[in-house]
Parts: structure tokens; sequence; C-alpha cells
């Protein structure tokens, strides 16, 4: 259920490093947290991110969650399709439900992202409570 090729960041968002091209979007867990998604308030291409920062908002039946970035950079690319059909993100969250590509600084950034196995974790310890 969580992919191995890809790193994570404890808000719940995925990335999928290629070259300096970072393609994010959210994790399953995520999609399933906050139910039938209904919008997404997506980045604009050329804005200069943060890692850790704010890049956007998705809304759903039940809450509206804020979008961070996993990696600093600059927005390359939206997935203008989450427009008209945000419901793409619960059904393919890691593939056709992806959110931006981000042209990274540092691509070694990525390293401070957790592995699929240190997600899984992660997650195991917060079911606990």
């Amino acid at each position: 259920m969580i992919p191995s090729d890809l790193r994570y960041h404890q808000e719940h968002e995925w990335v999928r490093l290629n070259g300096k091209q970072a393609t994010i979007g959210i994790s399953h867990f995520a999609q399933d947290a906050l139910g039938d998604i209904v919008f997404l308030d997506l980045p604009k291409v050329g804005t200069v991110v943060k890692a850790g920062g704010q890049i956007g908002e998705v809304e759903s039946t039940k809450t509206t969650s804020t979008i961070y970035s996993p990696v600093s950079g600059t927005v390359a690319n939206i997935n203008a399709d989450l427009k008209d059909h945000p419901e793409v993100v619960n059904s393919d969250p890691y593939g056709k439900g992806w959110i931006a590509v981000i042209e990274v600084v540092t691509p070694t950034e990525i390293d401070q992202l957790m592995t699929a196995a240190q997600y899984e974790a992660f997650l195991a310890s917060h079911k606990k409570g």
C-alpha cells in the first residue's frame, strides 16, 4: 500500500525524485483520512517553495487540509486535471492524483524524508493514540 520508491513527509505528502524534478502528492493515508476530495487549491507554476512550507489546500467532504511541499524549489508544473476531477486523488493518490512537480534546488534534501518503511512505522506509532 505504501510505494517503496517514494519518500514521505511527516505531513503525509510523498515525493518521487527524477533528477531535479520532484513530483509530489498526498499519501493514501492522507486521502483516506480526508474522505471524498472535492477541491484542490494548487500552487501557481513559477512559485518558489520551501521544504515544509504551505503550497496549497485540499478540501474534502469532512475538512480542509494544508498541502505542504516536502522539498525546496520552484513549481514547474501542476496537475491541472485535478481542477475538474479532484476525486482522482482518492482513487489514485500515487499515480494520476499527483499534485505538482517541483524543480528541486538541492536534490539531496530528499534524504531528510522518510523511506516507505520509516513512513509505515510513523503511521503505526500514530495510530496507537
